[in-house]
Formats: C-alpha cells, sequence, structure tokens
C-alpha cells in the first residue's frame, strides 16, 4: 500500500503541534506527515503533499502561495471534547463569563463552538491578549490558554485545547482512501470523547456506533473467522477467530488489499463479478480452510466483501455436532471404565485389555453370555478413546426388520421408497461418523445387510438407500454378541469375510458366576441406584453370591428391584425368591475342579474341620468387607474352641493357595476366597 503525504500549516505552533498529533493518533500508520508554521519559519521552504489541512477560510489565501502542487485543501473544523463541555454545562443560568482565547479570532470561535453545541445560557465575553477593557467578571472559560486568564477571575474552566471535529476526520480518510479506519478501535475512542458539532450527526453517529458495537460483539464471539474488504478490495475488519485460525494478526492485514497476504482467497471475483462464492476448498500455509464469500451491495452500488473462514477439519467437526442434536437420539457414550463395578482378577483383566484396545481403530468383537454388560463396555471403550468427542451410536441388530434397519444403517433420500421422510434421512453410519458405531447382536443381522456392512468397512463409504453418490465415512465398528459365530459361519448362517473383519480384536466378558467376589459390591451399587435401604442376612448374601446368574448381571438387578419393592428393611433367605436359595443351586463342580477338590481333602483330612473354619471365616470377611490376618485368626479359632498357632495358619493357607482356593494378597490385601473357594466351601457346607 501507498503511503499518502498529508501536511498541516498553520499560523503558530501551538495549533501545529495539537492537529499533528491528532492526526498521527488515527493515521500514523498510513500517513507520512509533515508540518508547516509561519511562526518558526518552516513554511517558507514550500508545501509538496497530497492533502493539506488548514485552520481557517480566511488563512487560505495565505497559506495557498507555497503550494507546490495541487493539493487537496482541507479546511479544519474543531470542536471541544465531552470532557471540556461538562465542566460548563451545569452553570447556572444567565452566568457571564470571559471566553479568554491567544486572539480575538480565536475566542470568537471558540464562543460560536460553544453556541453551535447547544450551550446558549452563558453570557461570554471575549478577552485575549491586548484587549482594552476587562470586565469586573470572576469566572473565566478557556481552551487551554489559562495563562491569559486575567489573575483578578477566581473561577477559572479549562475545557482543553479545541480538537478536530469528526467531518474533519472523516474528510480526511475519504480523501486518502482510509475510510476503514474509522472503525478502528483507537478512532472510535476519539469520536467518543469529542462532541460533533453537528447534532444530527451525533445522532446518527451515535445509532451507528451502537449498532456496529453490537455486529462487532456479534462476530467477535464466533468461532470463525470473519474478513471484511472495502470495493478496491483493502481489510477493514478482521474478527479475532480470523487471527487465531489464519495465523495472521490485524496489525500486519488492516488495510492492506488481501490479494497481496492470500491470494487463495478469491475476494476479486467476487469484487468484479458481484457474485457470491459458496463453500470453495482452498489451502492456506499448508491447511485446508472452507470459505464463503459475498458481495456487500446497496441500491446496486458495491461497497465491499465479506468472507467467512472455518478450518475443514472444524467445518467437519459441527457438522456431526448439528446432526446429533437435529435427529435429538443422544448419541453419547454414557459410561466410563470408573462404572465397570469389579476387583476380581477377570474383570480387572478384561478392563485392563479393553483399556489398551481403546487406542486403537481396530474393529472390536465383544462376546459374552446376555447381561453382561457388553454394551457398557463399549461405551467406557468408546470415552476412552481418541473419538471420545464425536457420537457414539448403538443399534439392536435384533429388534428391526431387515428392510427397517437397512434403512437406519444407511439412510435413504426422498422418494427412495413409499413412506419414506421428506428430504431424507441420515443413516447411522453417517451420523457416527468420526465416532464408534455399536452394533449389538450382530450375529442377528441379515446376510444381505452383512454384505453391505462389510463394504462399509472396507471402504469407508456408504450410499443412502435410492441415493447416487457416495459418502466418506470414517467410523469405528464395535460388535456384540452372545453367540458362537464361528458356529454359525461353519453352519453358513453368518458370512465368513465379515466375521474375520469384525474379530480383528477380541473381547470376552465374563460371566457373574465365574466373579463371585464382584456380587457383593455389585449389590450394592445397584442398591445406591434404586436407592434401596434393605439389607442382606449373611444368609441371604451367601445364597445370592452361590447363585448360578444364568442372566448375569441384568438378573441380578431385577432380583435387587424384587427385594426393593417388597419394603422389608430386612431380607434374609426365606425372603428371597425361591430359585435363588441354597437347595436349588447348580454350583457344580466341573471335572478338572473335582479332580482338585478330591486331592484337596486327601491331603487335608486330619484337618479338614480347621480348613471348613478358615474358609467360613474368609466367606464372612467378604460378606461384611473386612480383612483378616493370621493373628486374627489364631484368636477367633481360640475362642470357637479350635486351638492352632499363627505358624500353623500360615502353613494352611499357603496349602489353600496352592490348590487355588484363596488368593493371598501383598501388604494389607488380606487373603481373599477364589470363585474355586467359594464352590469348596459349599461342597465342604453339603458333608
Amino acid at each position: 500500500m501507498v503511503r499518502k503525504r498529508i501536511a498541516v500549516a498553520t499560523i503558530n505552533n501551538n495549533s501545529l503541534e495539537l492537529y499533528s498529533n491528532e492526526i498521527k493518533s488515527i493515521f500514523l500508520d498510513y500517513i507520512d506527515l509533515d508540518k508547516y508554521c509561519f511562526e518558526d519559519g518552516s513554511i517558507e521552504n514550500g508545501i509538496e503533499a497530497d492533502i493539506v489541512l488548514i485552520p481557517s477560510y480566511e488563512s487560505f489565501e495565505t497559506i495557498k502561495v507555497y503550494l507546490k502542487n495541487n493539493a487537496e485543501i482541507i479546511v479544519a473544523n474543531r470542536t471541544i471534547t465531552k470532557r471540556g463541555l461538562n465542566k460548563i454545562v451545569d452553570l447556572p443560568k444567565g452566568t457571564k463569563a470571559m471566553l479568554v482565547n491567544v486572539s480575538p479570532e480565536t475566542a470568537v470561535e471558540t464562543i460560536s463552538t460553544i453556541y453551535q453545541l447547544g450551550i446558549k445560557h452563558i453570557e461570554f465575553i471575549p478577552i485575549y491578549p491586548g484587549v482594552k477593557a476587562i470586565p469586573d467578571i470572576d469566572v473565566a472559560i478557556t481552551p487551554g490558554e489559562k495563562k491569559y486568564v486575567p489573575k483578578t477571575v477566581k473561577k477559572i474552566f479549562d475545557i482543553g485545547s479545541r480538537v478536530l471535529d469528526i467531518n474533519t476526520i472523516i474528510n480526511i480518510a475519504e480523501k486518502l482512501d482510509l475510510e476503514f479506519l474509522l472503525s478502528c478501535q483507537n478512532t472510535r475512542e476519539y469520536f467518543d470523547s469529542i462532541v460533533p458539532l453537528n447534532c444530527g450527526l451525533e445522532k446518527m453517529i451515535g445509532k451507528t456506533h451502537r449498532l456496529e458495537s453490537q455486529f462487532d460483539i456479534l462476530l467477535e464471539i464466533l468461532d470463525e473467522a470473519i474478513i471484511g474488504v472495502n470495493r478496491n478490495g483493502r481489510v477493514y475488519f478482521y474478527n479475532d477467530s480470523a487471527e487465531r485460525i489464519i495465523g495472521k494478526s490485524t496489525n500486519n492485514v488492516f488495510g492492506i488489499n488481501l490479494k497481496n497476504i492470500f491470494p487463495q482467497i478469491p475476494f476479486d471475483q467476487v469484487l468484479s463479478t458481484l457474485k457470491p462464492i459458496k463453500d470453495k476448498l482452498v489451502k492456506i500455509s499448508g491447511v485446508d480452510f472452507v470459505v464463503t464469500i459475498a458481495p456487500i451491495l446497496k441500491m446496486n452500488t458495491l461497497y465491499g466483501a465479506v468472507a467467512n473462514i472455518r478450518r475443514f477439519s472444524n467445518t467437519e467437526k459441527k457438522q456431526h455436532k448439528l446432526r446429533a442434536q437435529l435427529i435429538d437420539k443422544g448419541h453419547k457414550a454414557k459410561y466410563t471404565f470408573e462404572d465397570i463395578i469389579g476387583n476380581s482378577k477377570k474383570i480387572q483383566n478384561c478392563k485392563e485389555i479393553a483399556k489398551k484396545i481403546a487406542k486403537s481403530d481396530s474393529s472390536i468383537l465383544i462376546t459374552g453370555e446376555s447381561g453382561t454388560g457388553k454394551e457398557l463396555f463399549a461405551q467406557a471403550i468408546h470415552n476412552h478413546s481418541p473419538r471420545k468427542s464425536y457420537p457414539f451410536v448403538a443399534v439392536n441388530c435384533a429388534a428391526l426388520s431387515e428392510n427397517l434397519l437397512e434403512s437406519e444403517l444407511f439412510g435413504y433420500e426422498e422418494g427412495a421408497f413409499t413412506g419414506a421422510r421428506k428430504g431424507g434421512k441420515l443413516g447411522l453410519f453417517e451420523l457416527a461418523h468420526m465416532g464408534t458405531l455399536f452394533l449389538d447382536e450382530i450375529a442377528e443381522m441379515p446376510l444381505n445387510l452383512q454384505a453391505r456392512l462389510l463394504r462399509v468397512l472396507q471402504e469407508k463409504e456408504v450410499m443412502r438407500i435410492g441415493g447416487d453418490y457416495i459418502i466418506n465415512v470414517d467410523v469405528r465398528i464395535i460388535a456384540a454378541t452372545n453367540q458362537n459365530l464361528e458356529k454359525l459361519v461353519n453352519n453358513r448362517q453368518f458370512r465368513q469375510d465379515l466375521y474375520y473383519r469384525l474379530n480383528v480384536i477380541p473381547l470376552q466378558i465374563p460371566a457373574l458366576r465365574e466373579r463371585k467376589e464382584d456380587i457383593s459390591p455389585i449389590i450394592d451399587e445397584i442398591k445406591k441406584d434404586l436407592n434401596s435401604n434393605f439389607k442382606l442376612t449373611r444368609d441371604a448374601l451367601n445364597n445370592l453370591i452361590n447363585y448360578e446368574w444364568k442372566g448375569n448381571i441384568r438378573e441380578l438387578r431385577n432380583c435387587i428391584e424384587y427385594l426393593t419393592n417388597i419394603e422389608e428393611p430386612i431380607v434374609d433367605a426365606k425372603l428371597l425368591p425361591l430359585r435363588y436359595s441354597m437347595n436349588n443351586n447348580k454350583e457344580a463342580l466341573t471335572q478338572e475342579e473335582k479332580i482338585l477338590f478330591n486331592k484337596f481333602k486327601a491331603l487335608s483330612a486330619d484337618n479338614i474341620k480347621e480348613y471348613f473354619f478358615i474358609l467360613k471365616q474368609l466367606r464372612k470377611c467378604y460378606i461384611n468387607k473386612t480383612r483378616l490376618g493370621r493373628r486374627s485368626l489364631e484368636r477367633i479359632a481360640k475362642d470357637n474352641g479350635i486351638f492352632l498357632t499363627e505358624h500353623e495358619i500360615r502353613n494352611m493357607l499357603l496349602i489353600l493357595e496352592k490348590f487355588s482356593i484363596v488368593e493371598i494378597r501383598k501388604g494389607r490385601g488380606g487373603t481373599q476366597l477364589t470363585d474355586f473357594g467359594f464352590k469348596v466351601l459349599y461342597e465342604l457346607q453339603k458333608g
């Protein structure tokens, strides 16, 4: 941008410095400023500039003889600041005051200015150096010329030096083609500090400033870059998001022709054709941006153009957030690994594996009996993955018919089939873009849909029903089933290629009966969730711990919900549903466990009573959530007429651990029964 030259020419140095400082505060970065004055003789070398600012019409004839070129002449209109005006506005009506200035002309000008601003309740008498008669008045008003106030005056109101009026600043900006500076912060602050000579203009600018302020607030809170250029392509608006997103500061772009900085942004095309450009993909500094530009037209006159610029990745992210809101189905994973209750080795190992595989994008196949919490694990994996900020979309493949499942997964276009929604419908694959799609009961998916699902996994693209274009999708698949997919593959009821595509990372969820030590804390969590206050007796809890739980956690929850509804404060074994009684327990030992149990009985035959006692105490500790050390066992045994030394108890615990009946934890973890240990205790109770 070529810098313009502006000259300030005045009679005295005081006015010269005042005008120059005001112009510098607004235009300094875009102009070269020269100062000329009669008082110091600097004007005698002549004036050469694009614009010359002079103090009055009367001075024009005196100054014009020094002009070397056909420069534009601007006469300075001067006003006073709001702060200065406020000093005299409340003076009593009929007040007589001296108006003290450096000359009779400037004194009269200042009085005229104050009258123009609506101060008509004060009678002014011009006072200046050399005036012949000084009235007997004790009030003086002066625009920064206190040194000329007569010493007899008691009340002096210094309203500050007169300043350039808004009209003059606008005139300079227009002639220099720097109108964009009128919307800058420092220019606005200057305008706000002065009282315009034209009241109508003041009201208009006041309203304009208020509207612009409200508009600016709106533009600044947007997290998209907004850039405005005038009809010549020079930047006059550049919001904070533009600085952050594009990486160029306001100081480096303001007033510059944008094509010199970002030629990729097609402002020139819009300014020349007057036609908008929508969603054009451009690359700036190696980053993809989506640009929309619209011309600013009024009464067929072009005033400029405005651009909305967004990072391509941010645009994608917003689209998916909006899609989730539009469908309003709450596609969000609620649960984390903290919500998976249990301290058993099996569930802890399962959680550790799940946390590790969460970091990848590979497909996961979760297997386990019904009610073990497969979706709970799927949600926890999603929330532990890099995709956690994007949708988690779940669909039950067994709950929908083939046609309905297909339209849900892949979406459809308007008119694709009878009853198709107007405008079509997004498919769940589109909705889950960048996130996770959970396919529950995948074994129930019809073979035709399995083929379409396989294509999506291979090509990462979908086509809506009735559509004629491809939609790219980036979705992680987590599938779940309680069936044996290998067996279904062998029976040709499930596609082999899809099985291998899904089973990249297998995750087996243990059944509840395989982690009996977790049952008691899970019961506590369910009670808390149901606001239940009942207490289980030891026998009742023992029955629940030793029950088979074919329905797993889902069945356990149903049981606790039943016990909540019977509204008994204490629940003993008799209040449990019949199927949970010990007599109906089918906790049979496996063939391998029977062999191990018989070896244990043979080894401990002489001390079976003592072993039985220790196992019962460990079960009590489990139920009461307490720890038990060898010293405590020695004391309890003695109280029950069983005499065992601490050394003997230590050896017995080691033997129990050798047979996998107990687990001895380090430190203060204590000794706990294993799943096999509960079975052994039950067998010993049967006699």
